[in-house]
This record gives C-alpha cells, structure tokens and sequence, in this order.
C-alpha cells in the first residue's frame, strides 16, 4: 500500500510525500510549483550549484528525506510524542503524519483529502489519549504554547497554533533555563538579534504532562520568530536542512567556514558581520552546542533569506568542563585554542573579506566581556555557573 502526505508552503501546495513498499519514502515537487517563477523557498538543499530545482528526493527504510527529517524532534521529546501518537518513535513518514500540522516554520504536512481518516493500526493504540500534535527540533524537552493575558502560558491539548516555546529545566544540569536567559540577555547586549524571552515560574504553565522529576522549577518562555501576527507562518530552515544532512550529523560534516561562505553567498555582508559576532560569542561563553541545526535561515518574504535571531545560547562548560566547539573552525574545536590566526584561515578558506571578519572579531571579544562583567552579577545564576563561565574566558587564547 502507497500512502501520500501533501506538503504546504504557506498557502501553497508545492509537493507529497510517499510512503512505498518496505517503508521507503520520496519527496516530489507538484509541477505548479516547479513552473511558478515566483515560488517560494523550500530550502537551499534542493538547488544545484547550477541554480536549478531538484524536482524529487529519495531516502531509505523509515527515514523521511533529510529536510523533513529535520523537522521532527529529537531524543526524549521525539519518544514522548511518539508515545502518545501510538506509533514507533523511528517511523518518520508516520511521525511527520502526526505532528505536521505545526512544524517549524511556513512546512504543513497533512493526509490528501479522502486519506485523512486513514491510520496504521499501530497508531489506534491509545484513542483516549489525545496527542500534544506539534514538533520543535531538538533534544531538550519544550512545548508549544500560548500566552495567557494573565501572564502565564498555557500548553494547547492539541499542539497547534502556540506562538511561545516553553523549555524546561533539565532533569540532569541545574538552571539551564536561567542560564539561555542570562546568554541571550548578554548577546542582546552586544548587537545579536534575539527573540523575546522571559523566566516563567512552571506552575505559571497550564496543561504540562507529567515529566517526572526535574532540576527546577523555572522554565525558559521564547517568542517563536516563526510566527508572525495572526499567527502567520514565516519560513524558517536550519543548517542541516541548507546543507542536506539527517540530524545524527549535525556535529560533523560541516565546518563554521562552509557556513561563513553560504551566507556570504546568499546574504552579504549583513549575515556574514552577525555570524562571526555570534561565532566570536559562542566562544567567549563555552557554548559547545552551536550545531548545524543552532543555525537557521529565515524567509520573511517566502524568497529571501536572513540569518534568523539566534537561539539555544547556552553555556554548556559550567556543565562540561572542556567542552569543546559543536563545529570546527580551522581544523580545531577547541575553544582555548582558538586566536586570531584561525579566523585568518577562516577568511581564506571561506574567501570572504578579511577586514568584516577579524575586526568584528576584535569588536565582539571587547564588548561581550565589558557586557558580561557588567550584567553577572544581576543574573540569576548561581555563583558556581558564574565562576566556571569566568575561569573558561581566563583560559581563551582569544582574549589576550
């Protein structure tokens, strides 16, 4: 049996999904889209370097193709979701089945019309139950959610429309949420588009699940730049999406040069000055998880695209001490090491302009230690965050 998923941009249906024998699926562009000059952007990975479309993608047994992969959560969330679909957490095509009607982004993915009502029987497991229907990548365990006029936030029943992300604290490293609160905060400070957050208590979140055990009792609250007013759907798509690779390999494959020349190539010297001031502050704070899918590009006209206002800025050495880079930046991950030198290598292997790049580098280093020397004490971290955070900068080469 042949099951097909009709894919939307916005308003506009621009593809399907198939599922084939032996639970393969493909991805193809409808033939409007494809003759509609005017179309808006999917996603960089489905252009060749001539600049012409890929009119279809193929992939192997139970995974979707890797832009689509990347839409789905991963670790704990993706099980959790998965669980109360009643479907097997690796069955992607039947996962993205579920959560497709808020994914990241402007993506809809929904059942053709007459094939809505149709299920594996596998997925009727639980029919009391109803499932939280929407997906955010990545690990750490976040909802989607709406913003009360009372000042909390209330997670839908259903998933869909919620215009906040909610992220909770770990089970395993205290204050992560109050540590993405303070990096953000102190990336503002220094120029680096950020959405709205703020520090919410979590009996302030109406509808949670139970999660089990946690290491506190405050949540992160994160304004999606996804959606606009109205609830209209801006297109986003990460790194792994722009580059074409599943998630599993969004600490390799890849280099912080390839992404210097992608938006270099695509945004000038706009996304190029605010990647390296970002590159440069993931640095100085020890975040050793700006993976591929920690960087996005966003579409506010369907068309072209933006870096998209960071997020997931964590400082992960208080944590793991030694921590090292998610990518590599001249052939090295690790932070203490890094001078001036490799943003020299950077520049050459990236063939971007030496004078953008090594004084935003001299900039951003100045600034985000004035800024954070200036707001540590005001942030709501525990003293140990705060003097392993200061006991990583003494160590960075960079500085000095």
């Amino acid at each position: 049996m042949t099951d097909l998923l009709e894919v939307q941009l916005g308003q506009i249906n621009i593809g399907r999904l198939v599922l084939t024998t032996g639970d393969r699926a493909f991805f193809a562009f409808e033939e409007d889209y494809l003759n509609n000059k005017n179309r808006p952007v999917l996603s960089q990975s489905f252009f060749t370097q001539a600049g012409d479309l890929i009119s279809e993608t193929r992939t192997t047994q139970t995974r979707l193709p890797p832009f689509f992969s990347n839409l789905l959560p991963e670790g704990h969330l993706r099980t959790y979701l998965a669980e109360r679909g009643g479907i097997k957490p690796e069955r992607e095509f039947r996962l993205i089945e579920l959560l497709g009607e808020d994914l990241p982004g402007a993506v809809m993915v929904r059942p053709l019309e007459g094939l809505a009502g149709l299920r594996e029987p596998e997925a009727e497991k639980d029919a009391t139950q109803t499932p939280y229907r929407f997906s955010l990548a990545g690990i750490q365990l976040k909802f989607s959610a709406l913003a009360e006029t009372s000042g909390g936030l209330s997670i839908p029943t259903n998933g869909v429309g919620g215009d906040w992300i909610v992220k909770l604290p770990a089970q395993n490293f205290a204050q992560v949420p109050e540590n993405e609160w303070a990096m953000l905060h102190l990336a503002a400070e220094i120029g680096i588009p950020v959405p709205e957050t703020r520090l919410i208590a979590l009996k302030e979140v109406a509808g949670l699940p139970d999660l089990g055990a946690l290491s506190g009792d405050t949540a992160l609250a994160v304004k999606r730049f996804d959606r606009g007013a109205g609830g209209r759907r801006i297109h986003i798509e990460d790194f792994a999406q722009v580059y074409n690779v599943y998630p599993a390999d969004k600490y390799g494959k890849v280099s912080y040069a390839n992404i210097a020349n992608m938006l270099w190539t695509l945004t000038g010297e706009t996304g190029l000055v605010d990647f390296i001031r970002r590159l440069v502050f993931t640095i100085l704070i020890g975040n050793g998880d700006m993976h591929l899918k920690n960087w996005s590009l966003i579409y506010p006209d369907g068309r072209t695209p933006q870096l998209a206002p960071a997020y997931d800025f964590v400082s992960t050495v208080p944590y793991i001490p030694g921590d090292k880079l998610g990518l590599s930046l001249s052939g090295t991950k690790e932070m203490s090491a890094i001078t001036l030198s490799h943003f020299e290598q950077l520049v050459n292997k990236a063939r971007i302009p030496e004078y953008l790049v090594l004084s935003r580098v001299r900039e951003t280093v100045e600034t985000t230690i004035q800024a954070w020397h200036k707001h540590k004490t005001s942030y709501p971290l525990v003293n140990e965050i705060r003097d392993r955070l200061d006991r990583h900068i003494r160590t960075l080469a960079l500085i000095r």
